[in-house]
């Protein structure tokens, strides 16, 4: 595996599978930092192509997507993409926690091609910021925007403008049609999050985990670790029933991220 990676300053969690047919280098040479979290997974002829990549925990990047681009690219935790997906990050990419990013779509950060001494006006760097829990869900082509929170994309949308909070959009170029389709998220009381949280824990039936609604719950010094449902973090001590209760959650039941201090 270490075969096909050329990097300078390299740190690959633990638990994290590449494919051996996968390539991660720098755009001239050597990639310079490349992050990889734990519990990550980096499918069959995956391409990274980019100076500077950082990915979060849990993440999973299926056959055949390429990361490319001149500066740096930042995915959070818990990101699923699609197979054949391209994120381009010559203007700059960040994309964060809890993402979906469904096959064959493309995120672009740039235009370029034509003949700028020809008089060609379109010649363009932006970076392209998407939020925390932001759907792409599938042949989606995005353009260098910003994409708040919980805002989603339907399939085969053409995105050129910015995407509001726990908004819809669908079509080419997409439109928001929140109106007709609702919001991707409901709102669910701390109480009904902890109670399902609870039933998922016993359907698992695993043990040193626990189910908490504060952060003021969390005790940093045992060896259980706590999920809060109300923040969505939890601590993270990497046990066997810990990767487990995380795997049975996701993609579909919950996301929970590390807490930090």
């Amino acid at each position: 595996m270490l075969e096909n990676i050329k990097c300078e300053n390299l740190i690959i969690g633990k638990n994290t599978y590449i494919d051996p047919s996968s390539v991660i280098k720098g755009i001239n040479g050597n990639s310079k930092k490349i992050i990889i979290g734990d519990n990550c997974y980096i499918g069959k002829d995956v391409q990274i192509i980019i100076d500077e990549l950082e990915i979060g925990d849990y993440c999973k990047i299926h056959h055949h997507t390429n990361i490319h681009g001149y500066k740096p690219c930042k995915i959070g935790n818990n990101a699923w993409i699609g197979q054949y997906t391209i994120i381009d990050s010559i203007g700059g990419v960040k994309i964060g926690d809890n993402c979906g990013i469904g096959a064959h779509s493309q995120l672009w950060s740039h235009i370029k091609y034509g003949d700028t001494l020809e008089g060609c006006n379109f010649l363009s760097e932006n970076k392209l910021n998407i939020g925390k829990d932001v759907w792409f869900v599938g042949h989606c082509i995005v353009s260098p925007i910003n994409a708040e929170d919980k805002s989603m994309a339907l399939v085969g949308s053409v995105i050129t403008k910015d995407m509001i909070h726990n908004h819809i959009y669908a079509g080419s170029p997409a439109k928001d049609v929140t109106e007709k389709m609702g919001t991707q998220f409901k709102n669910v009381t701390i109480e009904d999050k902890l109670k399902k949280m609870k039933l998922y824990l016993n359907e698992t039936n695993l043990n040193k985990i626990k189910i908490v609604d504060s952060v003021e719950k969390f005790n940093l010094e045992d060896d259980i670790s706590y999920f809060d449902v109300g923040t969505r973090t939890y601590t993270k001590k990497l046990s066997e029933n810990e990767i487990l209760f995380m795997s049975y959650l996701l993609p579909d039941k919950a996301k929970f991220t590390p807490y930090t201090i």
